[in-house]
């Protein structure tokens, strides 16, 4: 096992790091998919793992990337989700991200009926935290 120090490290490990990406650049789209886990977890198992982690979120930054994850996934979050990321959103003071929940959520659905029944089930939780949605705001 060999040492590197100093510039030597650096300049090895961004030779490395470029001829990486220089390598899977030359790769066919389909083959640069990585897979960083192999399980699968359930609609169940998702909603779950998110709402504990919505209802321990303590500042703007983990509410935040905690949703960015959320809305990554290949499935729309369930109401419950949304409802826990709305509470974290207005606990930790940031309102701007609350209205933005109910944007990444008309993007992720598949229709407009779809986000209207969101909508319509997270009127309560709106109504009670005062969140105003995007088209309230500029319908002035």
């Amino acid at each position: 096992m060999s040492v590197l120090t100093g510039a030597f490290r650096v300049a090895a490990v961004s030779t490395g790091v470029r001829a990486t990406m220089m390598k899977r650049a030359a790769m066919p789209v389909a083959m640069q998919v990585r897979n960083y886990s192999d399980h699968s977890e359930t609609f169940e198992e998702f909603n779950d793992r998110y709402l504990k982690f919505f209802e321990s979120v303590e500042d703007q930054f983990e509410a935040q990337r905690g949703l960015n994850n959320a809305f990554a996934q290949d499935l729309v979050p369930s109401p419950e989700v949304i409802e826990a990321a709305l509470r974290a959103a207005r606990r930790v003071n940031d309102f701007p991200l609350a209205v933005r929940v109910f944007e990444g959520i008309k993007h992720k659905v598949m229709n407009e009926n779809q986000y209207k029944q969101y909508l319509e089930v997270l009127k309560p939780v709106r109504e009670e935290l005062g969140i105003t949605l995007k088209e309230e705001l500029y319908s002035a």
